[in-house]
């Protein structure tokens, strides 16, 4: 009888301790956004839906944001403004850049308009050297340590972008790659890719703010040779969240298709209980028609979907396109925040005085050293001009764009600092 007693006392241990762990791990999970079939799901269990903007041009820099028709991508921006005033003030340039392209102020922002979230893209260039594979900079970490404690005070959702991958994931201006997805073609790339997010990942498993991450931006775009290469996406994409999972098993993971992210047919079942699946479009009807084929894959496999790119357009587009989204249940996040002398953003600064000189050179011909040396502005004054980039750009010199606002059925605010 005691025997019995004692199995059936230790039975109930065992089983006390079993809830308190499943207990405990379930408590742990509720910290952090998660899926629930197609839906996706805020720490308390209630379903989350994503009303965001990208952070666009921070990070990433990008040729038609600054008016440049061929400097297109960050390292052609770079280069123009290294021949402009030369390697250090360039440096010292794009520190300054980044600190006052995005402020606190402006995350403070987003969240007075009444959004909830935000896409960060970035580039592998902000955090390893090309000069070796195990060379880390802290540049990368530091803005992305920034923004997230930004937005963990206001209150906003992060998911962070891979925008530009070692090698190229797109072959185009918008990954600074060298006009093909060279990421596809290279084994020491894709382990440097894996590295990155594994790394990135560690450093934020612990932060609830970051909902997930978003691993490459637009893959193999439709000019390359999408036959051979698009077979070679969802592997990668796995390899990818093997490293993630290895050090971080809170965060979603944003998986998109191939094309400019509108191709889902390259997918398989997914392969992890915490996938999300994103698509971009731009330019296209605001008609059913249009997300048919993500609510069908939605349907197919019981997960959700989310439209992590759109805009560039008529505020009555926008206002078209993010209603269609809404009908549909499908969360949206539009580009972007902030441009120079537009309206087709949230906010917008005035072109800067003399900025019609750097268009010039940067749009010129400038095909050898002589014809750099015809067409360079002085030294001091594209120093000038460039310096009155950084003061335009500044947050108290930015104005909100009404009718974009409304597109998102936002309503306008009378702006106040963080700190306000």
């Amino acid at each position: 009888m005691k025997i019995v007693t004692m199995r059936v006392r230790l039975a109930f241990s065992f089983g006390v301790l079993a809830l308190l762990v499943l207990h405990a791990v379930a408590g742990e999970q509720t910290r952090f956004v998660t899926t629930r079939g197609k839906e996706l799901v805020d720490p308390g269990g209630a379903p989350l839906f994503l009303r965001g903007i990208n952070l666009g041009n921070w990070l990433v820099p990008e040729g038609y944001m600054f008016s440049f028709d061929s400097a297109t991508s960050p390292r052609l921006i770079n280069q123009v403004i290294t021949e402009l005033v030369g390697p250090e003030e360039a440096r010292r340039f794009w520190r300054a850049f980044r600190d006052v392209y995005i402020t606190r102020d402006d995350i403070h922002t987003i969240r007075q308009l009444g959004l909830n979230s935000v896409r960060v893209p970035f580039t592998w260039r902000l955090f390893l050297a090309d000069e070796g594979p195990d060379l880390w900079l802290s540049d990368g970490f530091e803005m992305l340590d920034r923004v997230i404690g930004w937005c963990e005070e206001e209150g906003l959702w992060v998911v962070l972008d891979m925008h530009c991958a070692p090698g190229g994931q797109t072959g185009d201006n918008i990954d600074d790659s060298w006009g093909y997805p060279f990421l596809f073609e290279s084994p020491a790339a894709q382990e440097r890719t894996r590295t990155l997010w594994r790394e990135i990942a560690k450093r934020y498993a612990d932060r609830p703010t970051v909902i997930g991450y978003d691993l490459l931006n637009e893959p193999i775009a439709p000019f390359n040779d999408t036959a051979r290469l698009n077979p070679l996406l969802e592997p990668l994409y796995r390899r990818i969240v093997e490293a993630i999972r290895e050090v971080d098993r809170n965060h979603l993971i944003f998986l998109g298709g191939a094309q400019w992210n509108t191709n889902f047919k390259i997918f398989g079942p997914p392969f992890d209980d915490k996938m999300v699946y994103t698509f971009h479009k731009y330019w296209c009807d605001t008609t059913q028609s249009q997300v048919q084929e993500y609510l069908d894959f939605r349907d197919r496999y019981n997960v959700p979907i989310w439209m992590g790119e759109s805009g560039e357009n008529t505020d009555q587009w926008v206002s078209g396109f993010r209603k269609l989204q809404e009908r549909n249940n499908i969360g949206w996040c539009f580009w972007p925040y902030k441009k120079m002398n537009s309206p087709r953003c949230l906010v917008t600064f005035d072109r800067p005085e003399g900025w019609a000189i750097i268009e010039e050179y940067a749009n010129g011909t400038r095909a050898g050293f002589a014809s750099i040396r015809l067409s360079r502005p002085p030294i001091d004054t594209a120093r000038k001009i460039l310096g009155k980039f950084l003061e335009a750009a500044r947050f108290e010199r930015t104005r909100l764009n009404d009718g974009f606002i409304y597109a998102l059925g936002c309503s306008p605010v009378r702006r106040t600092p963080a700190d306000g």
